[in-house]
């Protein structure tokens, strides 16, 4: 791996190989990888939905097409399939990332201005990188015990949901009694149910990311622990710590190894309308969470990640809050600002260390039409579109705070509901047919998003 690396970059610095950008797809649950990632690459195949790319808009890129990714033991990205599922005339939303898969975009870049004539056509390769974003919740656990990792666990599950289960699990325990593989595995199933249901009521912080998605590895003895009170002489508790240490060793050590260490830009996809919906709980749960994931991307960074990243950094990063169709436009602007504030102070320390970030409210895939509702004598700013039942609707999700302090500070606080507010979210469909001649599924700035995150480089 690192000696592909250093020829890659030697021969990049001598002009003999086109440049490449790996661009890293990640976020939670349901924040819309795999919708981002498509279109995307759609809407760079056929520009005519990108005028916020400026490469696009001069005519700079001349050609784009996709070819195999260099990385030939990585899953491709199944693209074609994901497009079809959008655009086709029974539009459907695909399956959530499960697995890391990778594509490789081609641009071929014609040279423009007055010295354009001097210039050549060059070719850049964009490889995009996607991974569940539940491994990334995995990065907290590289730096805690086993004792400090439950501790925090069984801290913050109280009042969640499925957590009565499995404390009643666990208080059941004999810490006497010889370590069972089948009472072991009775207690870490209960654990899961508990992420499971936490995770379907908005929560994001559900770690260890694999145990909702163990692939290959489900039942393995790395798969098979959860958390406890500490109890040193416990034999259940000393077999549960080796599967601790032995997870970050074996899983998530690798991880960030062979993808994690080679990303150029990153895109950090978070659904901040769901934790809202969710409520005050959810939406500080969710702010934690990207605290300790962003922390990875901090150039110069102490401890094991540095180790692996070396002299590499990621040099831009962009925070997207998604399915900002499901709000009127009016209100994106105070999306991206909540976004902002929770991600401030993970954002601020990447801006300290010179990566370069940005934060937007985007629709990968718009699905819905705007229109004002009249209703008692007032105006309603709405969205209109296809439910998952095949109904249509109109919806009015309630009105999000111009200060964002006025969400975050009850989250803070604790709070289990808000109070002078109720934020509703609705599902819905793609709309059917959407391609046209020449461009791309139509979405909410995508086009900034691609500016900014490789824009530079075209």
């Amino acid at each position: 791996m690192a000696l592909t690396d250093t020829a890659g970059n030697l021969m990049r610095g001598l002009g003999l190989s086109d440049p490449v950008i790996r661009l890293g797809v990640t976020g939670l649950s349901r924040a819309g990888k795999t919708v981002f990632i498509t279109s995307l690459v759609a809407n760079l195949l056929d520009r005519g939905r990108m005028p916020g790319l400026r490469a696009a808009a001069d005519g700079s890129i001349a050609a784009a097409w996709l070819q195999p990714q260099p990385d030939d033991t990585v899953p491709r990205f199944d693209f074609e399939r994901h497009l079809a599922a959008l655009t086709g005339p029974d539009p459907h939303w695909p399956e959530g990332t499960r697995h890391v898969s990778e594509l490789r975009l081609s641009l071929r870049l014609q040279p423009r201005g007055v010295l354009s004539g001097l210039k050549r056509t060059r070719n850049l390769h964009l490889d995009i990188v996607d991974y569940p974003g539940e491994w990334l919740l995995d990065l907290r656990l590289m730096d805690r015990s086993f004792a400090q990792w439950s501790a925090e666990v069984l801290e913050r599950m109280q009042g969640r949901p499925g957590a009565d289960a499995f404390l009643a699990e666990i208080a059941g325990i004999d810490p006497t009694a010889r370590f069972d593989e089948p009472a072991a595995q009775q207690l870490t199933r209960a654990y899961v149910a508990h992420l499971a249901a936490a995770r379907d009521a908005g929560f994001s912080d559900t770690t260890p990311g694999r145990f909702l998605l163990p692939g290959e590895m489900e039942g393995s003895p790395a798969l098979t622990f959860a958390p406890l009170p500490e109890l040193p002489d416990s034999p259940l508790w000393r077999e549960f710590r080796r599967r601790f240490e032995a997870y970050k060793s074996r899983v998530v050590r690798p991880f960030f190894r062979d993808h994690f260490a080679r990303i150029d830009r990153q895109v950090v996809l978070v659904d901040v309308l769901g934790a809202v919906h969710a409520g005050p709980r959810a939406v500080e749960d969710m702010r934690r969470a990207m605290a300790d994931i962003l922390s990875a991307f901090r150039p110069g960074r102490a401890g094991w990640l540095a180790q692996l990243l070396g002299t590499r950094r990621v040099e831009r990063i962009l925070f997207a809050a998604t399915k900002a169709d499901h709000l009127h436009h009016t209100q994106h602007p105070r999306l991206a600002a909540i976004l902002t504030a929770m991600l401030r102070e993970a954002r601020d320390r990447a801006d300290f260390q010179g990566a370069r970030t940005e934060a937007l409210a985007i629709a990968a895939l718009r699905s819905t039409t705007e229109e004002i509702l009249h209703q008692d004598g007032q105006d309603f700013p709405a969205v209109r579109g296809t439910l998952m039942d095949g109904r249509q609707a109109a919806l009015y999700p309630g009105e999000l705070p111009d200060n964002p302090a006025e969400l975050l500070r009850p989250a803070a606080e604790g709070a289990s509901h808000w109070l002078d507010a109720d934020y509703e979210v609705m599902n819905f469909a793609p709309a059917p047919d959407t391609l046209r001649p020449g461009a791309g599924p139509p979405h909410i700035r995508m086009d900034r998003a691609a500016e900014f995150l490789i824009g530079d480089r075209l």
